[in-house]
């Protein structure tokens, strides 16, 4: 059964993540996804551990169900043939700065003159009508100048998140305006461009915590909810191990008092409704992380469970991977890629009814691998195609 998406054709000119990420929903949804590389490849291509060159895990990981076309559009006749195939596409998608995207000629002008339905989409570090609008930016940058690193810091030396948390988190929004943008043409007809903003988009999401105050035009009052900077914001330890508790409404909060035998708590006036436990974060997990020392992990999740407070267990890397509820769920999906033997991929979470997705419909591409099976279908000649892979290859 199709994906919602199939039909669909994306051209993607992302690389390294934020793009990559976005395009692999995209084409696990069952659009066409033809990804678009300079003769080098996407710069990620050779990250992490490989059996060929330019297959690398992180490469494999997040472009699946793509197709590889390599063209070096510094030449015209790369550049023509791409924008043949804009004439075919729905999407075009791209996370190069948007300076660049000018002077290749790929800016939303020049894309809708050969395809005015298409949607256009880009992502960058900031704002299009900004200053800071052709600053390059990364990760780390915007980990760093939207907050996140201090807030990871927890007061103290400002950390990063040990992922590239604002990739993925801006390319899930990437995926998610194209959808609709494509649900908006399904109505009017028209395309329509598209732009997310890194830095933005991340300031956006981490103030939806911490705006506080500043909700109410007062920020002089403080600005951080309370009970994710305190410091006892942590797993508990147990006899053995650590588990994690988060009881947030009243009733919760009452059969916590209840499973760890405080339940004179409730009648405490610090943590008698969510607003003052927030208040008193503090002194209320001090209460419970003395608790939580006096007993196992199993023991209080068997306890915790009798009194339906949510909870968990801290899991590590390596204990994902044997989790048996995981794998029960079908999680992780072992599959053959053709070149690179065994892998290991992460089925599509998101579960369609009467439209599922696919996690595995192609594999990751070899570099250039489609080129000539998609010049072809945008109408070059053997000869043109010809040309164009050798310019490709010579550059």
């Amino acid at each position: 059964m199709p994906g919602p998406l199939a039909g669909i054709r994306v051209v993607d000119l992302t690389t390294v993540v934020l793009g990559p990420v976005a395009t692999q929903i995209l084409g696990d949804m069952g659009a066409d996804v033809i990804k678009v590389e300079p003769p080098e490849g996407d710069p990620i291509r050779p990250l992490g551990p490989s059996r060929h060159p330019g297959m690398g895990a992180y490469f494999l990981n997040i472009n699946r169900n793509k197709r590889s076309l390599v063209l070096d559009l510094k030449r015209p006749a790369a550049r023509e043939a791409l924008l043949k195939l804009v004439e075919t596409a729905d999407v075009l998608v791209h996370n190069m700065r948007l300076g660049a995207a000018e002077r290749l000629g790929l800016d939303y002008k020049a894309v809708t003159a050969r395809n005015p339905r298409i949607v256009y989409a880009a992502a960058t570090g900031f704002r299009k009508d900004g200053v800071h609008r052709d600053r390059p930016s990364f990760d780390d940058v915007i980990q760093g100048e939207s907050g996140l690193a201090a807030l990871n810091g927890g007061g103290g030396e400002p950390r990063y998140v040990p992922m590239a948390v604002c990739d993925k988190i801006c390319g899930y929004v990437l995926a998610s305006a194209i959808g609709m943008a494509l649900y908006h043409r399904e109505r009017s007809g028209e395309g329509q461009e598209i732009h997310v903003p890194m830095l933005e988009t991340m300031v956006a999401f981490n103030l939806v915590d911490h705006l506080w105050h500043g909700v109410l035009a007062e920020p002089d009052k403080g600005l951080g909810y309370p009970r994710m900077l305190t410091p006892h914001r942590r797993p508990f330890p147990t006899k053995d191990r650590h588990i994690c508790i988060l009881a947030t409404t009243d009733a919760q909060s009452r059969h916590l008092f209840e499973a760890i035998d405080r339940p004179e708590l409730a009648d405490d006036e610090r943590f008698s409704t969510l607003a003052r436990r927030t208040d008193n974060i503090g002194a209320l997990l001090e209460i419970v992380i003395e608790r939580m020392r006096r007993r196992t992990t199993a023991e209080w999740r068997e306890r915790l469970d009798a009194f339906d407070v949510p909870n968990g267990v801290v899991t590590d890397l390596e204990g994902l991977l044997a989790d048996p509820y995981l794998c029960e769920t079908g999680i992780f999906e072992p599959v053959d890629h053709p070149s690179e033997g065994k892998m290991l991929t992460m089925a599509i979470p998101v579960t369609f009814s009467g439209s599922p997705g696919n996690s595995f419909r192609l594999p990751p591409p070899r570099l250039g691998e489609h080129s000539a099976q998609i010049l072809r279908e945008v109408g070059c000649t053997e000869a043109e195609i010809a040309e164009i892979i050798a310019a490709g290859l010579a550059s």
